[in-house]
């Protein structure tokens, strides 16, 4: 097995033309051709995350958010991520980040968030382009709940799904919900994508202040599970599907991984 087939199946799911222009996305260190014996996903690739898969012995790291995200003219041992890079190569270990093309995937992030919610006729918040047979294709989601509900009941329904015991949250907890957007991360900029397809409320990883003052302007509640509560669930859900693919493989989702916020 090499770095080639891999990638070629995660490619099959996440096609790369559904990444945004700024992002950073596919193979980021390695070479097609390297064996792979052993696969860990991460949310991102952190010192301490790469120094678990360098004592595991991974062959390669599918890490959602890119490394070498913006432009590089060093690597070298004076920076972290320099350090930790230069650790990654001299272990053999191949790097691949599927990013904005998981999370807008026909069964990416954003999919597996509505469908876990039991949304109906799930729509892409922005669409790319529709088809026939599958879903339309597009950044964030939006859907119908089976019965109107709450914000607090929703989100009480949310907690666990991402795996949260407390979220921020816009808007009145009595406020009746029929219709729910969603963008997992940082993606306050779909809140008018969102109030355009009439969802009451938009689930989102976080958002700024003046966000939270727009939807409010809007008329659209928010619920903000955090960043990593949005998107760690799917990289362990990719872990699973990578196993199922893969059964020679060891796979894995990291173990070393964790949310930097944390609630008191």
């Amino acid at each position: 097995m090499t770095v080639s087939d891999i990638v070629n199946f995660l490619e099959g799911f996440a096609p790369p033309e559904l990444a945004e222009d700024w992002d950073n996305t596919g193979l980021l260190v390695g070479a097609d051709g390297d064996e792979v014996s052993s696969i860990m996903t991460c949310l991102t690739l952190t010192p301490d995350v790469a120094a678990e898969a360098i004592a595991k012995q991974a062959s390669l790291i599918i890490t959602h958010h890119p490394i070498l995200f913006r432009g590089v003219q060093q690597i070298t041992g004076r920076s972290s991520e320099g350090r930790m890079l230069l650790d990654l190569i001299c272990a053999g270990i191949a790097v691949y980040s599927p990013h904005t093309s998981y999370d807008s995937a026909p069964d990416g992030i954003n999919q597996q968030l509505a469908e876990s919610l039991g949304l109906s006729d799930i729509k892409p918040l922005r669409p790319l382009a529709e088809c026939k047979t599958e879903p339309a294709i597009g950044s964030g989601r939006y859907g119908d709940l089976p019965e109107p509900t709450t914000l607090g009941e929703l989100i009480n329904r949310i907690k666990p799904i991402v795996g949260v015991e407390q979220t921020w949250f816009v808007g009145s907890l009595s406020r009746t919900i029929n219709r729910v957007g969603i963008a997992c991360g940082s993606a306050a900029e779909f809140l008018r994508d969102a109030a355009a397809f009439c969802c009451d409320v938009l689930l989102i990883g976080e958002a700024r202040f003046h966000a939270c003052l727009e939807a409010r302007t809007l008329d659209i509640a928010l619920i903000l599970p955090g960043h990593y509560a949005t998107e760690r669930p799917a990289m362990e859900n990719l872990a699973t599907r990578l196993k199922s693919e893969f059964p020679s493989l060891t796979v894995w989702a990291s173990e070393a991984e964790s949310d930097p916020l944390s609630w008191v």
